[in-house]
Order: C-alpha cells, then structure tokens, then sequence
C-alpha cells in the first residue's frame, strides 16, 4: 500500500512539473449583414507562450472553411455517417472565411494553408516566439456564412447559429500542436482566454450569449423583458 501511495504522488507530482498552458486573450468587433448573411470582423489576440520551448509558427484554426465544399473533413464525414447535405448544397448555401490579414506586433506575417485541410492555417513567425513572451496578432475577416441546416454554424432563414466562427490559435502543449479539422462530430480542444467581444447587429435581432452584457440599453431592453414576462404569468 506505501509503495502504491509513493508511486502515485510521484508520477502526479512529474505531472504538475510539465504541464503548461498558453494564454490567450481575445478583442474582437464584429458586424452581422442579415442580407448577404456575412459576419466582417476585426480580431486581435495576445498570445503568450507558457511553454519551455521556442515557437517559430503558430496554427490557427480557420473552422468556417469546413463549409466550402465537399472535401473537406467535416463533409467526408458527414457523407460517410450517410448525411449527403454538402453535396445537394448550391454554392451560395456553403460558407467560408477569408479577407484574411495576419500581423504580428503589426508587422505583415506569412499565412499557409494546409494542404489536405483548409480550415488549419500556418503563421510563420519572423523571430521565434520564446518561452515567457507575449505576441499580439491580428487580422481582418470575413464569414460567409453557411445554411444552418449543414452543421452548428449557418443560418436558417433570420436566425443565426454562430459558433467556431473567428481564427482562433490551435493548443500547444506538452505533447506538441493539435491542429484539427472541424468535425460535427467531436469536441474541440481549445486554449483557454478571455474574450472583449463587440457585436453589432440590426435592430431587430436579439443576441443570446454567454457573458456579461456591457451595452446599457441592451440591459435596460432585457430587463424590461423580465417584468413583461413576470406580468404575464410566466
């Protein structure tokens, strides 16, 4: 039994020594047009690296490219589970992201784009990116955003399902990157951060969210919903 107990808090205890975990904090302004159904943002992030090691690239994961068209790991997927959606989709129903501009520390940086997956990007970094250090990148984009109907991100007529939508680093850890493909089925593994989202929208459309809400006629509109439910009996 003393023998178990020591082996135990040592293998816990080379495991606390290892472990690391990058961080990454998000400011992101993004607008809605409900009328060509695309989300044009603006993204900045800082990403410090909590690692041991050097990074000379960082992947990015560009998930709304899993909506372009029927070779991408999330269609195959689909079409192996026996759902043939992406392949009775018109053009105008899949989506996509693009206008993409990457900087770091406002500097111009080289993107490539894998070559069998074209939802996971490459930043070539110009000085390798040491333990301990803190980058800023940035880029512009655009969402094109697919029927709602193909997976969790798109729109059904006037509602929108937004999720996996903005560039977003892959996680480095011990074991090394994790690049993936978006898949429908799947979770996926992120870096945790935090998040300063602003997100404008037309007048008639209601954001539900996590979060705490910042805009005050937005919290003044949602409490007086709150009053107008409890009138009602609700």
């Amino acid at each position: 039994m003393r023998l178990l107990f020591v082996f135990i808090s040592m293998s816990v205890l080379g495991f606390g020594q290892n472990y690391f975990q990058q961080e990454v904090n998000y400011t992101i302004d993004v607008q809605l047009n409900d009328e060509s159904h695309v989300l044009s943002g603006f993204e900045s992030f800082d990403y410090t690296n909590n690692s041991p090691d050097d990074l000379s690239f960082i992947y990015i994961h560009l998930w709304p490219n899993a909506y372009e068209d029927n070779k991408t790991a999330m269609s195959l997927q689909q079409y192996r589970n026996g759902n043939k959606v992406m392949e009775n989709n018109s053009d105008e129903d899949k989506g996509c992201i693009d206008s993409l501009d990457f900087k770091v520390n406002g500097e111009s940086v080289e993107l490539l784009f894998n070559l069998n997956h074209r939802d996971i990007g490459k930043i070539i970094l110009k000085q390798p990116l040491k333990s301990g250090q803190t980058i800023t990148i940035s880029t512009p984009f655009k969402v094109n955003l697919p029927n709602g109907n193909i997976s969790r991100l798109g729109h059904v007529g006037e509602s929108y399902q937004i999720t996996q939508w903005y560039p977003k680093p892959a996680v480095y850890d011990k074991e090394g990157w994790h690049q993936m493909p978006y898949l429908t089925q799947g979770e996926f593994y992120s870096e945790y951060g935090s998040f300063d989202v602003t997100i404008t929208l037309p007048d008639n459309y209601v954001v539900g969210a996590t979060g705490d809400l910042q805009t005050e006629s937005e919290i003044q509109f949602l409490e007086k919903k709150v009053v107008e439910t409890k009138k009602n009996g609700r």
